[in-house]
């Protein structure tokens, strides 16, 4: 059952209120409906894929070419709206700003500092060598 005008106005009040009131929380009640969609598409991208599978296989042996690329064509769509989304899920998903931001390999600085201090001391170790050899 649909709201009326009155009971309409009083809730945008309401979140207005909430969002003044605690912007964090209301940024993360708006994340949950996002996170909701993401994983609604990411169910039906997933069927899509099953089913685009089904239908490549019946295709193949029904030796019905149309019916195949049809299958081929769900499948290839259902792996790239799953992508998608599943990527949007993960950039959309709230931080806690108490817990640091994941590290990936290779992009953080400890991981820059110690590769640089693995290679000096590579450098230095040929060096050595090269000397005592001459």
């Amino acid at each position: 059952m649909p709201l009326s005008e009155e009971e309409q106005r009083l809730l945008e009040q309401l979140e207005q209120a909430l969002a003044a009131e605690d912007p964090r929380l209301a940024s993360t009640l708006r994340g949950s409906k996002l996170r909701a969609r993401a994983r609604r598409i990411v169910v039906l991208a997933a069927v899509g894929f099953v089913v685009g599978v089904g239908l490549l296989m019946t295709g193949v042996i029904a030796a019905s070419t149309p019916l195949g690329v049809a299958g081929f064509v769900l499948m290839v769509a259902g792996a790239y709206f799953f992508l998608t989304a599943w990527k949007s899920r993960d950039a959309d998903a709230p931080q806690d700003p108490r817990q640091a931001p994941p590290s990936r390999p290779g992009h953080g600085s400890s991981r820059a500092a110690s590769s640089d201090s693995f290679m000096h001391r590579m450098e230095e170790r040929w060096k050595r060598r090269r000397d005592s050899d001459s």
